[in-house]
């Protein structure tokens, strides 16, 4: 159990912690909505299968691309606000704009007129929200330079970025209300104004009230314009390699690889099992048990499991939290197989409160350790610090993942034999469904403990890290 106490100047106000808090609730909103919204551009706009895919695609490879030139310029820039700060508000605002111009579609329109409109302005969006996520991320790991600060910086704000997964799932209730909206199409269309809204409101917040590392005297940062873009660009190729050598991070991206896409790849499959298996394929009498199960998920990962996850990591040291935390979600799995249960619904919500164990400490001790290991970046290649370009890299490991889980989920569904155009589902295959559902997650899981086993930058490192990196910079 650590002895140590944070300084006060180590301390991030509450209202600092509240602020970063509202840009992690957009960050989780954003993606969210979208992956809701998506489901609509078949449903309400009549889009052709192949080319919502195909919009669901092609925009990931353009947001994979600009997020690590995103995290560079925010690293190297140098302002009277920061190095983030501005991109954070500018970017907020970009994002809540566009993500409700995304979405002012007309099922009257021609295909290949919605078609262009969505690819075009999902380009748009991306580059907004680029600019207001990896400066959050990289602002985030520098609001603290304490180890256990860290972690409950991460807490509080993924708790409040909980507070989105309780909200998306009823979107599919609301948009297909007839009562609510005349069509889905004015559904999407009215929800996504709100959604904007509602990000540029909290969206704005970590840029007037969070504070980063002081970066007044920060040397060796690289000049940011037109004419030193393919300096900036070697420059960024050099910092990516020098990420990719950080034996300890690289860990961190895969641990999370492993746990967060092995969920993210059966994440639809409850929806599949809930309705075909414990509702024979009635999506009537299934009604909103799916968005419930999606919603008390959230809600004991903001409530019950953060607040454990931060007290192990606290007192036993992240690398123990985050193992005791994942193999407590391989028996949640496990329990999946009794709590699906046609005879008692009631049942599906007993695995959860072990299931989230492992994705609800996921990022907040993934983010707190990421923050160490800026720390022993800076150690072994001098200024600038790198945070921006850390979180591009980790994120843009996460959206590989998901984009990954998304062809692989697919891919399950067939070899498991699930025909969705049947309105109900063979007992083989349901039963092939629910041991998918159970082992990927569960196994993903296990090699994800494997990868972080011997993970030693531990908290008595990171302070001797600290400690250099004060005496270096000749801070008192």
């Amino acid at each position: 159990m650590t002895s140590h106490t944070t300084a006060a100047k180590d301390r991030v106000p509450i209202i600092q912690k509240a602020a970063f808090g509202a840009g992690n609730l957009v960050n989780n909103l954003l993606p969210g909505s979208l992956a809701i919204f998506m489901f609509f551009l078949l449903t309400a706009f009549g889009m052709d299968p192949f080319l919502a895919g195909l919009l669901g695609g092609l925009p990931r490879i353009f947001d994979a691309l600009t997020d690590p030139i995103m995290g560079f310029i925010s690293d190297n820039t140098s302002s009277k606000w920061g190095r983030r700060r501005p991109y954070i508000l500018a970017g907020a605002i970009l994002s809540g704009l566009f993500f409700a111009i995304l979405w002012q579609l007309d099922p009257e329109n021609s295909q290949a007129y919605n078609f262009w409109y969505f690819l075009i302005f999902s380009m748009v969006f991306l580059v907004g929200n680029t600019m207001f996520s990896t400066p959050l991320i990289g602002l985030g790991y520098e609001m603290t330079s304490d180890y256990n600060e860290r972690t409950r910086l991460m807490a509080f704000s993924q708790i409040v970025g909980q507070i989105a997964w309780m909200i998306v799932p009823w979107f599919w209730v609301l948009i297909a209300d007839p009562e609510l909206f005349e069509s889905q199409a004015v559904g999407v269309r009215n929800l996504s104004v709100i959604v904007g809204a509602i990000c540029v409101v909290f969206g704005v917040l970590p840029a007037f009230f969070c504070k980063g590392i002081d970066s007044a005297h920060m040397e060796n940062r690289k000049e940011i314009s037109l004419k030193t873009l393919f300096s900036n660009l070697k420059d960024l190729f050099k910092g990516i390699v020098q990420v990719a050598k950080n034996k300890p991070f690289m860990k961190l991206c895969g641990a999370t690889f492993l746990v967060f896409n092995g969920f993210q790849l059966v994440a639809s499959f409850s929806f599949f099992i809930i309705v075909f298996y414990m509702f024979n394929g009635d999506y009537g009498l299934a009604g909103n048990w799916p968005a419930w199960f999606s919603t008390i998920m959230a809600m004991a990962t903001a409530f019950l499991i953060i607040p454990i996850v931060t007290w192990m990591a606290n007192n036993w040291g992240k690398r123990k939290a985050f193992i005791i935390s994942t193999v407590i979600s391989i028996f949640g799995y496990l329990l999946k197989w009794w709590g699906f249960n046609p005879e008692n619904p009631w049942l599906i919500f007993m695995p959860i409160p072990l299931i989230v164990f492992g994705i609800g400490g996921l990022f907040t001790l993934m983010m707190s350790m990421t923050a160490d290991v800026c720390d022993l970046d800076e150690l072994n290649n001098g200024m600038p610090r790198k945070e921006g370009t850390f979180g591009a890299i980790y994120w843009w490991m996460v959206k590989l993942g998901q984009a990954l889980a998304l062809v692989l989920g697919g891919l399950v569904l067939k070899l498991v034999g699930f025909d969705q155009n049947a309105a109900t589902q063979t007992a083989e295959t349901m039963t092939n469904l629910r041991i998918a559902d159970i082992v990927i997650p569960a196994f993903t899981a296990a090699l994800a403990i494997l990868v972080m086993w011997n993970y030693n930058l531990n908290e008595e490192r990171a302070r001797e890290i600290k400690a250099e990196l004060v005496k270096r910079r000749g801070e008192l």
